[in-house]
């Protein structure tokens, strides 16, 4: 039992470690199957706000994904792939309580006295949705849409890379939906 919940305890911290998360939505109407081949939809990416580098870093990292799943990249594309970000600033205050004390009763007493101390850890950061929207070229609507929401790094480039490939990897993991 003790390793069970050990094990249990790991995959919880684990899992919160990557701390994305991560949102779709889709036209069940669509036959997703027949989409073989992607472009990236220029027009809508331009508009982006992020910087031209991270553009670049979200483009590499959506293709990679992309031609793992066995799709192709075509001048003629089956459907279009866009992006759009949006970040704000977070601030969490966490207050833990840790003492002792002493009195007599039930409810309320003024007598009591709470000798411990209490910690606030506050912290603040950044943090940043991704949108990825794949779209029907024919058609020129909207078929699937991914959104990714975590804490962004910006400690040094390596650091910015790596998770704006998580990103990227764990929205488009959700890409093509299941079938009921």
């Amino acid at each position: 039992m003790k390793k069970n919940i050990i094990l249990l305890t790991a995959v919880v911290l684990l899992s919160a470690c990557s701390s994305i998360r991560v949102t779709t939505d889709y036209d069940t109407q669509v036959d997703f199957a027949k989409y073989k081949t992607f472009a990236f939809y220029k027009p809508s990416i331009d508009k982006a706000d992020v910087s031209d580098l991270d553009k670049k870093r979200i483009l590499r990292a959506l293709e990679t994904e992309l031609l793992a799943k066995g799709y192709t990249k075509s001048e003629n594309p089956d459907m279009l792939v866009s992006f759009f970000t949006k970040s704000r600033e977070r601030v969490d205050v966490n207050q833990s309580n840790v003492g002792f004390g002493w009195g007599w009763g039930w409810g309320w007493n003024p007598w009591m006295m709470n000798g411990g101390m209490n910690n606030v850890n506050v912290s603040q950061f950044t943090e940043g949705t991704l949108f990825v929207d794949f779209i029907d070229k024919e058609k020129k609507e909207l078929i699937w849409q991914g959104i990714g929401t975590g804490a962004l790094r910006n400690d040094n480039r390596d650091k910015k890379e790596e998770r704006i490939k998580e990103f990227v990897k764990e929205i488009v993991s959700r890409f093509p939906p299941e079938k009921k």
